[in-house]
C-alpha cells in the first residue's frame, strides 16, 4: 500500500536517514499508541491471539477481561457454586479460569521485564 503524508520539514529531515526502514518505525509508534491503551478481549481467542502476537510488556500489563467476559465467568462460578454447570458449562469454566491463569502469568513476566 502506497500512502503519502505532509510532514514539518524538521521531522521529514530527522527520518532521511531512516528512509528505508519507515514501516518499522512506522510499526513501532503504532505499537506504543496501542499500547497504552487497555486492550479488552472478550473471549479466549483474542487473548490467545494477543499472547501468541508477542506482545511489548506494557502491551500484556493493559490486558484486561471486558465486562461482558467478566459476568459470564462471574455467573459461571457462581453457578459452579450451586452445582447448576452443565459438563459443557463445566468445561468452559476450566478454559476461562486456565486463561485467567495464564494472563496473571504473563503479566507477572512482563512486570518482571519492566523493572529489570
Amino acid at each position: 500500500m502506497e500512502i503519502t503524508i505532509q510532514l514539518p520539514e524538521t521531522l521529514g529531515q530527522q527520518l532521511q536517514p531512516f528512509r528505508d526502514r519507515l514501516p518499522e518505525l512506522i510499526e513501532r509508534g503504532l505499537r506504543d499508541i496501542l499500547a497504552e491503551r487497555q486492550v479488552e478481549f472478550k473471549d479466549e481467542n483474542e487473548i490467545m491471539e494477543l499472547l501468541i502476537s508477542q506482545p511489548r510488556p506494557e502491551q500484556v500489563l493493559a490486558v484486561k477481561p471486558s465486562p461482558e467476559f467478566q459476568a459470564r465467568v462471574s455467573d459461571l462460578l457462581q453457578r459452579n457454586k450451586q452445582g447448576q454447570l452443565s459438563a459443557g458449562e463445566s468445561a468452559e469454566l476450566e478454559r476461562h479460569l486456565m486463561l485467567e491463569h495464564l494472563v496473571r502469568l504473563a503479566k507477572a513476566y512482563a512486570y518482571k521485564q519492566l523493572t529489570v
